[in-house]
């Protein structure tokens, strides 16, 4: 009986910590794609910052925009020049919480979700909901997400000269591991 109360115990202290606990990165990867019949365009940024709250079931996320890697240097050079004017808008971030779909932070498993918030590319803002499956380990939580962004909606104008070239919508893929950060003595 005696082990039972300590085992009690110590469950219920660590799920007090587990919900309580915040699951962060500056490692995640955002890729973008824009297929046309005339070209693909690839493009990856391996360094996206993110952070979970395990309790209150926020997230964010953020990435520099100049932090995209293309196969080509000249598309690299118009995307940050031309489209998405990098030194005006440097960033782009989305801010929301876990809306749909029970995620339970201190059980290994892998759930369904989806995440509403706010949309930041190019200096505006738009609402968003995105499908995300979060998988949780001992690594910590793993979230991946794929959606479809307008480039109209934000404001990206794309020069007539290469309109075939560049897809209007573009699909965006997130992933990133965000292991449980250790809270700090003040």
């Amino acid at each position: 009986m005696k082990k039972f109360f300590l085992l009690l115990a110590f469950a219920t202290i660590f799920m007090a910590q587990a919900n309580a606990q915040k699951y962060g990165t500056r490692k995640g990867t955002i890729t973008f794609d824009s297929d046309t019949n005339m070209e693909k365009i690839h493009a990856v940024n391996n360094t996206v910052s993110a952070v979970i709250d395990a309790k209150s079931k926020k997230l964010q996320f953020a990435v520099l925009i100049k932090g995209f890697q293309f196969k080509k240097a000249l598309m690299q050079e118009h995307f940050n020049e031309n489209y998405m004017e990098s030194s005006k808008f440097p960033k782009a971030t989305f801010k929301g919480e876990i809306v749909d779909g029970d995620v339970n932070f201190v059980q290994i498993g892998s759930y369904d979700a989806k995440v509403k918030g706010k949309l930041t590319i190019h200096g505006v803002t738009k609402d968003v909901t995105v499908p995300v499956k979060i998988e949780m380990s001992k690594a910590g939580a793993h979230s991946t997400a794929t959606f479809k962004v307008v480039l109209a909606d934000y404001g990206i104008k794309i020069p007539s000269l290469v309109k075939n070239k560049i897809a209007k919508e573009v699909t965006i893929k997130v992933d990133a591991t965000l292991p449980m950060l250790l809270k700090r003595n003040k």
